[in-house]
This record gives structure tokens, sequence and C-alpha cells, in this order.
């Protein structure tokens, strides 16, 4: 019996290298003799450097950077050094997991420390750049980026704009003077499972906006200050990507990376699998066993187990998903390749009881199913 385990991070509890170590456990427990593949997976968010160098055998670098509001911050990075490869996740220098509620600034924080760990990665030597850019703090449409990269964007006294969305607003001139040559020689890859456009009512200031600390008022503000931006683009570049899946991603990084990196914008459960060769680990196998935190409807988007729900699927192979919750219509899942899923807790349970006890919890959890399994084998 040949057995892949793909789980995505639990968000909070376990990494997914620990999710597939704990799974790994409970199967072993009924079928010790089963041949297990461990393959961490991520879909852009949170963890996905971690799964990627846990299957690549890839390195991770450190770098000081300016945080979403100015302020200094360690942040991580991964580096393939026989890719000559780097995964930069920008919620490790602009994410709004490094700050508390009560600090959150749509109107002005900025991306430009992410700007900062791609300088990094190209002084290393890098070719190719994958980033992800899940759990944004920021809206200002990865106008800080290009300024850590050397653009400048100017106001009618040619003064550099302060940092910030709202600061676009003010715009008349992109100044590319300046601008990292090494960009054209380098490939950018836009890793994320969100694809709303720029703006409009399903924008990055409407959609994301108020969770970054806007109010109703200023998502409206955001609103206008991003498409203003992007007309002074489109004026500059002679094209317009701003309605283009993606480019409202990571409050708008989406539309700089693809108009000014040139970046190629994919859904990053592909790319992750990708990097881990997951379609070629799936060939012959019996088994495959997924998860995530929260199994719903919004898993259909390009989450973890949606993505390689697909890859199992192509491959006529059955998929189980163990989940720390099943949400709202996540039976839509079966519709897509998922065979089953199940979630965690027996009984009543807090979060925080969940996320202590998440290792033993999954480890128990697979090891019913796998005697489940064993039960209907043949000879039993």
């Amino acid at each position: 019996m040949k057995v892949i385990i793909a789980p995505d991070s639990f968000k909070d509890s376990l990494s997914a290298q620990h999710v597939a170590e704990a799974i790994a456990l409970g199967w072993q427990q009924v079928f010790p003799d089963a041949e297990i593949v461990n393959c961490p997976m991520a879909d852009g968010g949170e963890g996905t450097i971690d799964a990627v160098l846990a299957a690549c055998s890839g390195q991770w670098r450190e770098q000081r950077v300016q945080g979403p509001l100015g302020e200094s911050v360690l942040a991580k990075w991964g580096w393939l050094e026989a890719e000559k490869t780097a995964i930069i996740e920008m919620a490790q220098a602009s994410g709004i997991q490094l700050l508390k509620p009560s600090q959150r600034n749509a109107c002005s924080s900025s991306t430009f420390g992410t700007g900062e760990l791609i300088l990094a990665a190209l002084d290393a030597g890098a070719k190719e750049i994958i980033l992800t850019i899940g759990g944004s703090a920021t809206n200002d449409a990865g106008t800080g980026l290009l300024h850590a990269l050397g653009a400048r964007f100017l106001d009618v006294d040619h003064q550099v704009l302060p940092a910030g969305g709202l600061a676009l607003q003010n715009l008349i001139q992109i100044d590319l003077e300046n601008f990292d040559s090494r960009i054209q020689q380098t490939k950018f890859l836009l890793a994320a499972d969100v694809t709303n456009p720029l703006c409009g009512p399903n924008g990055a200031s409407h959609i994301f906006g108020p969770q970054k600390g806007a109010s109703p008022q200023q998502v409206l503000a955001l609103d206008q200050a991003l498409s203003h931006f992007a007309d002074v683009t489109a004026q500059y570049f002679g094209f317009d990507q701003r309605h283009e899946a993606g480019s409202g991603a990571a409050g708008g990084l989406g539309f700089a990376a693809k108009t000014f990196l040139k970046a190629e914008f994919r859904s990053g459960v592909e790319v992750i699998a990708e990097l881990n060769q997951l379609a070629d680990k799936i060939q012959g196998a019996d088994w495959v066993i997924t998860g995530e935190g929260k199994l719903d409807q919004q898993t259909l988007n390009g989450k973890t187990p949606f993505g390689v729900a697909k890859i199992a699927q192509a491959a006529n192979i059955p998929v189980i998903v163990i989940a720390g919750t099943l949400g709202q219509n996540y039976q839509a899942l079966y519709e897509h390749g998922i065979t089953a899923a199940f979630s965690l807790t027996s009984g009543p349970s807090t979060l925080e009881q969940a996320c202590q006890n998440a290792a033993e919890l999954i480890r128990t959890r697979t090891t019913d199913i796998a005697r489940l399994i064993q039960s209907t084998m043949p000879g039993k």
C-alpha cells in the first residue's frame, strides 16, 4: 500500500510538515508496512516556505527589513541553491500578523519590506523569484515594494509620495530611472489563491480593506486612489492590468508585480505542487491524504485540499481530507475529487484546546480512518 500525505498547515497550531508526520504516525499504527510519502503543501499563504523547503531541501535565510508601518522586523525567506530560486513570503515582511488589531492601517501601511526581500534575493543571485502574497497588512498597490527596488512615485511638486495607498491619489509621475536593472533578467512568479481585480466592488480595497483597518469612508478613498494609480500606470506603460485576475491580491501588490515585474500569476497550490513534484509522487498510490484547518466552500477557491484533489483525481486516486473543522457546504468538494472528509474533535472543545492537542487529534483520527479502510480490505 502506497499513501501520499499532502496537507497544508493548521493555522496557529502545526506546520504542514508536522501535520504530515502526525497523519503518518496514525496510519502506520494500522498499516505498519505501508509506503508513506510525506509531501507538505501550501497554497501561497503563511507556511508556504516551510512546505517547500521541507520537500526540496532548501535553505532558510534572514533579512532585517521594514515592517508594514516602517518598524524593523527580521524576515525569513527561502533559497533553493541548485535552481537559484528564491521563495519570498510577503507576510514575513508586510504581513497582518506583524500588527496588533489596533495598529492596522490600510491607508499608510507599506510593502517596502517585501521589496527589500526581493533585493536580498537578487543580491544572492536569484534567477527566479516566487512571491507568495497571502496574509498582507497592506493596501498600497505594491508601490512600497517598487519603491524599495528604485521606483519613485511623485506628486505635482516632484516630491516622493509618503507610504501607503491613500497617498496615491496625489500621484502625478512615475520615475523608473533608478529601477533595479536586474529585474529584467529575473523571472517572477506570483503565487496566490486570490483572483480579485485591483479596483471596484470586488477589488482590493472593498474586499480586504476592512480587515486591514479601513473604515467605510477609507475604503472608498483607497479604491479611488488605486484607480488613479492604475490610470497613471496605464499612461506610462501603454497597457492596463487592473481588471486582470489576481491584480487585487495583497492590497494590489498583484497589480504591481504583473505590471512592473512582468510576473506570471498562478494558483499558489499549483506552484507548490510543481516544486514538490506532487503529480509524480502520486503515481501508483492507493490513497492520498490532505488537510487544512477549516474545510468549507472557501476551499473551492484554490486552497490546498482542492488543488491536491484535482491532481489526485486526474490519476484516479481517492482522496481523504482531515480538517480541524468542517464548515459550510464542505460537501461541495465531493464533486471535485475528494472522497471523504473528517473533522478532528469528537466532542465539545475550545479552539485553544484543539490547537494545543492538534497533533494527537490528527494521529488518532487517522488511525480511526485507517481501521475503517482495513475492515473493507479482502480477507477481513
